[in-house]
């Protein structure tokens, strides 16, 4: 348990939820702009549920890393910034999170059109289990204030994946309160989706000179729709600017769902 959080507790309910250390806190901010640049009510709210996630979730270091209060907070602080609106029931289905010192290692298997299964071994740098942790690294977590001008988060990626699969297997589709707003969001995702692909395909096949039609985002976005939620999402939390510029239709969609009102509905429940 964190060594500011065991003074807070009574048995296993918080003192005083909205409390999280000054010095602590301060310095996450500082260490992630995207954080620091939040309105100041937005400031407040994420620091109240920061603490919450931190009381709610355990932390364990993978190769003898030894996580730190700080560590911690940067990694609770990032992934509650993508539900602040939405509440943190979308992260109750788990309670692990492991965190490596670097990119790890994990077991792939596939079959080509043979039939032959193929076993390998790829360099990931977070992972996200269907009812189960979060493995995240901290090389590259600690990282996160200057990836953000690329729109890379590796906090906000994983979770992201957490939120869409609320639904069952992730799709790119999260939890969306009626039909016609599930209809919407695949259709505008869709259309971003199909159209990253092709700008994907054509830099890789021809390049350009200039630059200019490189995708801004990782390629890995274009592998499939749940990818491509998840690589959106981190970029439109780290560099909302830039994102709004090159996918404005994905803009507005964003700014509804991840504000608690898809597609003009109902807000969607706040804990």
């Amino acid at each position: 348990m964190l060594d500011w959080l065991k003074k807070r507790l009574v048995g296993q309910r918080l003192i005083n939820p909205r409390t999280i250390p000054d010095a602590l806190w301060h310095h996450t901010l500082s260490a992630y702009p995207f954080l620091a640049h939040r309105s100041a009510l937005d400031q407040a709210r994420l620091r109240a549920m920061t603490t919450r996630f931190l009381a709610q979730k355990q932390f364990s270091g993978a190769h003898d890393l030894v996580v730190t209060d700080e560590m911690a907070a940067a990694i609770a602080a990032q992934a509650s910034l993508a539900v602040l609106n939405l509440g943190l029931q979308l992260f109750d289905d788990f309670t692990g999170i492991v965190v490596h010192p670097g990119p790890m290692l994990a077991l792939r298997s596939t079959v080509d059109a043979a039939g032959v299964a193929h076993h390998y071994r790829e360099a990931v740098v977070g992972e996200a289990m269907q009812g189960g942790p979060v493995t995240l690294s901290w090389q590259d977590v600690s990282r996160a204030g200057e990836l953000a001008a690329s729109g890379h988060n590796v906090v906000i990626h994983e979770f992201a994946h957490k939120i869409d699969m609320r639904t069952g297997a992730a799709n790119g589709c999260p939890p969306l309160p009626t039909r016609a707003a599930k209809a919407q969001w695949q259709s505008v995702m869709q259309a971003a989706f199909e159209d990253f692909k092709h700008r994907v395909v054509m830099a890789e096949r021809f390049g350009t000179l200039s630059g200019s039609d490189i995708p801004w985002l990782d390629a890995y976005g274009a592998t499939s729709p749940a990818e491509f939620f998840a690589v959106t999402t981190e970029a439109y939390f780290v560099n909302p600017t830039r994102f709004g510029s090159e996918f404005a239709a994905l803009k507005t969609l964003f700014d509804g769902y991840f504000q608690g009102k898809p597609c003009g509905d109902q807000p969607v429940g706040h804990r």
